[in-house]
């Protein structure tokens, strides 16, 4: 299938298990990298959707990525961005950063900003290839937490 299969839909509180569930798998591969579990694998997603809007990536039925957001006074907080394993390097991750733009924009905000653990090397790639720039970097958990942020035109 082809980015054409994707559609995009509000997640609702029955989505809650299976966003755990994605987040899961598509973190795991960060696990030996960074001794734990990262951070998104721990949350409480019931929680999360009740209080967050996600934005679900639809192919036929199934789910195959999510991006989590919060509108804040002067920009778009990209809380959690994720594809799942079998559907990563289709660019459903592009789509999903380029639906929070749309966001973004129609919510008045020019700013988006997200943070990602420095190890995870491809997606500091990934984000930089989309136009965010590295604003700070600090220490976090024996690693370091990067803040990005991209100015929209």
């Amino acid at each position: 299938m082809t980015n054409s299969s994707i559609r995009f839909r509000p997640a609702e509180p029955a989505d809650a298990a299976a966003i755990k569930d994605i987040v899961r798998a598509a973190y795991a591969r960060w696990v030996p990298v960074i001794g734990r579990e990262p951070l998104p694998m721990r949350a409480d997603y019931d929680k999360a959707v009740a209080e967050h809007p996600f934005d679900l990536a639809v192919e036929g039925d199934r789910i195959v990525g999510m991006i989590e957001t919060m509108l804040e006074d002067d920009h778009l907080w990209i809380e959690n961005v994720c594809v799942t394993p079998q559907a990563q390097g289709r660019g459903i991750g592009r789509l999903l950063l380029e639906r929070a733009e749309q966001k973004a924009r129609e919510a008045g905000r020019f700013e988006l900003r997200l943070l990602t653990n420095g190890a995870f090397e491809a997606n500091v790639s990934l984000y930089r290839r989309h136009g965010y720039t590295i604003d700070r970097e600090e220490p976090f958990m024996d690693g370091t937490t990067v803040y990005m942020s991209k100015k929209l035109a």
